[in-house]
């Protein structure tokens, strides 16, 4: 019997991708437009343009010496590092039991509505769920470490489709499992399989059917969460695999550049060897933002009006963070440092680090021009965002749940919620 190559099965998914979008994307709208209307907001990962900045205000600018207010907690949400994501009137978060992924959906008082399995979950290490599920209008896409992609009912967990990146899209396993949250735009959902011929793919958000796959640079993922960028001609949809940053034409999957990452010489790339790039982009103004700790470090690119070149601007190796998320306000960037366990305001012109304070390794948001920081030691923080004075302005503890504290805090309606495994908890921030 012949041989099956990735080549052709490659060859065979444009086909049929081909012939479904000649068909026609099923829309369970029941109706021709794809488009993402204002009534269908997407909520996703690190809030709106998954910059993690929250639009919220009259957050108190200091807290007691206790913390602010614990509003309420669930313990049972199951294993996992994925933060919450919240509806008006939901809050969605996953996690793994008993080997299984689940999907557990709360009122805004924290009272379990449902929760709903929906595969196996990965458990060869740090156990339990990696991702943020992104909502659109009904819809729920989620993603297990194990690269099962899922669209769901967000009224229900009841699932509509399913794709297995590794057995339906020939994808590779990074070390600790996958991690991306999916993006969606108009009636496209984006998934990095990390295959060598099928490494970047566009689904039909509503069917599941492939719309374009691209060889990209070839390699497995590097645990990213990807960022879509609008521009006049195009948008273009940037993430990490294991070794290189790419941009991709969001309509046409046509690979428009990558930015190798170049601290690891090519004879020594392998699993778990300078391939972990889990922060998200920022875009602002021209200019895309990367903080790469097992790569690059932190680096400013100048993206052509056309969106099809880049260009290095500055990079600093001081700006280290691998996992704990970057956010930028006014001219200055804020992370936290890996090497040097801190966290900076880098000056986002320059790229010189101009202020630190040495309150650990974390992950970082802000609101109403305060940064919300939470350490790998389970310290919470409020710290002021001057960023020639950064300041501590209220400090407590997680002292529930279990394992690694990696999870990225989320906050909305005046209220941040902090999970630390199997236990979320929300805190109330205003006076």
């Amino acid at each position: 019997m012949k041989k099956t190559t990735i080549a052709s099965l490659t060859v065979a998914f444009v086909l049929i991708s081909l012939f479904s979008c000649n068909q026609g994307p099923k829309n369970i709208k029941g109706d021709n437009d794809n488009s993402i209307s204002k009534e269908d907001k997407v909520y996703e990962w690190r809030g709106e343009n998954r910059k993690g900045i929250y639009n919220e205000s009259g957050l108190l600018k200091a807290w007691p010496e206790a913390g602010p207010e614990l509003v309420w907690e669930y313990e049972g949400i199951g294993n996992g590092y994925g933060s919450p994501v919240f509806t008006p009137d939901k809050m969605y978060i996953l996690g793994e039991v008993d080997s299984l992924a689940y999907l557990f959906a709360f009122d805004l008082n924290g009272t379990l509505l449902w929760k709903k399995d929906f595969g196996k979950e990965w458990v060869k290490n740090y156990n339990g769920s990696r991702s943020t599920p992104t909502i659109v209008g009904d819809l729920i896409y989620v993603t297990s470490g194990l690269g099962n992609v899922y669209c769901l009912d967000r009224n229900s967990g009841e699932k509509i489709w399913s794709v297995d990146m590794i057995n339906d899209l020939h994808g590779t396993y990074p070390l600790f499992g996958y991690s991306e949250s999916v993006i969606v735009e108009d009636e496209k959902v984006f998934c990095t399989p990390g295959g060598k011929d099928t490494n970047v793919v566009a689904l039909d958000r509503f069917s599941g059917e492939i719309l374009w796959i691209s060889k990209g640079a070839g390699e497995r993922p590097g645990y990213n969460s990807p960022q879509i960028i609008k521009l006049n001609d195009r948008n273009v949809l940037v993430n990490f695999t294991a070794y290189q940053l790419m941009g991709h034409d969001t309509k046409t999957g046509e690979l428009l550049w990558v930015h190798n990452q170049d601290n690891i010489p090519v004879d020594k790339r392998q699993p778990g060897n300078g391939d972990t790039h889990s922060n998200t982009i920022i875009y602002d103004d021209g200019f895309i933002y990367y903080a790469a700790g097992d790569g690059n470090c932190g680096v400013k690119l100048e993206l052509s009006n056309d969106g099809k070149s880049i260009k290095e601007v500055w990079r600093n190796p001081d700006f280290d963070s691998y996992m704990g998320g970057i956010v930028k306000i006014g001219d200055h960037l804020y992370g936290c440092g890996s090497a040097k366990r801190e966290i900076k305001s880098i000056n986002a012109g320059s790229g010189e680090i101009e202020n630190i304070l040495k309150v650990g390794s974390g992950a970082v948001i802000a609101a109403d021009n305060m940064l919300y920081y939470y350490n790998f030691k389970g310290e919470v923080m409020l710290i002021t965002s001057n960023p020639l004075n950064m300041e501590v302005v209220g400090k407590f503890r997680i002292d529930k749940g279990a394992n690694e504290h990696f999870a990225h805090p989320v906050i909305n309606d005046g209220k941040m919620y902090v999970r630390h495994g199997n236990v979320i908890q929300a805190f109330y921030l205003k006076g």
